[in-house]
C-alpha cells in the first residue's frame, strides 16, 4: 500500500500517516544541522516527522522542528517548501508504526536558514546528539539517501534563494 492510498480515516490510534517532512536546517555558510536517532545510534539525519491529521505540510515541518530541536522556525522567517517529494520504502523495523500493509512513505522536503549554528534542545526520546557540519560532511553522514540528496542540493538551492 502506498502513502497516497492510505486514508487518514483508516488510521487507528497511534498509527502514523505515511506522509512526512524532512527539514534541512542550515546556515549562510552551508553548515547543516544533523541529529542522531535515539532508537538507532549511528543513524544521523535532518529533522523528520510524520504529518498529523489536519496539518499542512508546512505545519508538520514547523512542529517537528520545534519538537525535535526546540528551534522555532517562525523566528527565522519560516520553513521554505523546496517542492521536492521523495517516495521510499519504509524500513521493515518501522513499518509497524503505520497502517497494516503500508510499505511506502511520501517525504516532502523543506529548508530553514538560520544566521549561525543556533542552540538545539533535543527531545531525548527521539535524538541523542546533534552536530553542525559543512554540507559535504553532513551529506556523507546521513543514513538516508533522500536526506543525503537534499543536502547535496543545498548549495544550488541556497544560491537560487540568494543565500
Amino acid at each position: 500500500m502506498s502513502a497516497a492510498s492510505t486514508s487518514e480515516a483508516a488510521l487507528r490510534d497511534g498509527e502514523k500517516i505515511p506522509i512526512s517532512t524532512l527539514v534541512v536546517v542550515y546556515t549562510p555558510d552551508l553548515r547543516v544541522l544533523l541529529v542522531e536517532r535515539a532508537d538507532h545510534p549511528g543513524y544521523w539525519q535532518s529533522v523528520t516527522g510524520s504529518q498529523e491529521r489536519g496539518e499542512t505540510l508546512a505545519q508538520t515541518a514547523t512542529r517537528e522542528l520545534a519538537e525535535e530541536t526546540g528551534i522555532d522556525a517562525r523566528a527565522y522567517g519560516n520553513v521554505a517548501d523546496w517542492n521536492l517529494t521523495n517516495v521510499f520504502e519504509i524500513y521493515p523495523q518501522w513499518q509497524s508504526r503505520f497502517p497494516r500493509g503500508t510499505t511506502h512513505n511520501s517525504e516532502h522536503v523543506f529548508g530553514l536558514q538560520v544566521p549561525h549554528p543556533v542552540a538545539v534542545m533535543l527531545a531525548p526520546r527521539e535524538h541523542r546528539a546533534h552536530v553542525w557540519l559543512p554540507w559535504q560532511q553532513a551529506a556523507a553522514k546521513c543514513f538516508s539517501w533522500s536526506n543525503r540528496a537534499a543536502i547535496e542540493d543545498l548549495p544550488h538551492r541556497a544560491h537560487a534563494l540568494g543565500g
